[in-house]
């Protein structure tokens, strides 16, 4: 494993301020599971679970929700503080040393460039952090996510992992310029 700069806590951009997890962001995590289809993995179970309290906990205990030195990182418009969703660098299905980029955002943030604003700003820190490659999965049926990764640069690789049932995971990539 290599050795590298950390994610940095907080991004800005022209619209958009990504920053560390606090306890009162719960509620909003939440708010993206409970928007979830059927085919994602992690979702609100039957019995409601994970409950505010316990997403609460969650950032409590981990709040870049990720590994040391990565992060996913809440995404806020800067002119009125709202939480759309997050962002950032996780090691997810790759690895520490060829991290993942991942983001979500609320249904009510579609459409807006929001996605690709936010991802454009982890990638450039991603660079800066010294990595070599990030990568990102994408189930087949995901167009937006598509789009926004190809805005970025990334490329499908050879690497697809089945899943009859919530679609088929594509893996794509995207060198990073080390200047």
């Amino acid at each position: 494993m290599g050795i590298y700069a950390d994610l940095p806590a907080e991004l800005v951009t022209e619209r958009l301020r990504l920053r560390r997890w606090v306890p009162s962001d719960a509620e909003d995590y939440r708010g993206l599971w409970l928007e979830r289809g059927p085919r994602a993995v992690r979702r609100i179970d039957a019995e409601g679970r994970p409950t505010v309290e316990e997403m609460r906990g969650r950032l409590l205990d981990n709040p870049l929700m990720a590994d040391v030195g990565l992060g996913l990182l809440p995404i806020e418009l800067r002119d009125t503080g709202e939480f759309i969703g997050y962002c950032g660098l996780t090691v997810g299905q790759a690895t520490f040393d060829e991290p993942e980029i991942a983001y979500e955002l609320a249904r009510r943030a579609h459409g807006h460039g929001y996605a690709t604003e936010a991802a454009r700003a982890v990638v450039e820190a991603a660079t800066r952090t010294g990595r070599r490659r990030l990568w990102a999965t994408v189930r087949e049926w995901n167009a937006p996510s598509f789009r926004v990764l190809e805005k970025l640069g990334f490329h499908r690789s050879d690497r697809v992992t089945e899943d009859a049932e919530r679609g088929d995971t594509i893996w794509m990539t995207r060198p990073l310029d080390q200047r």
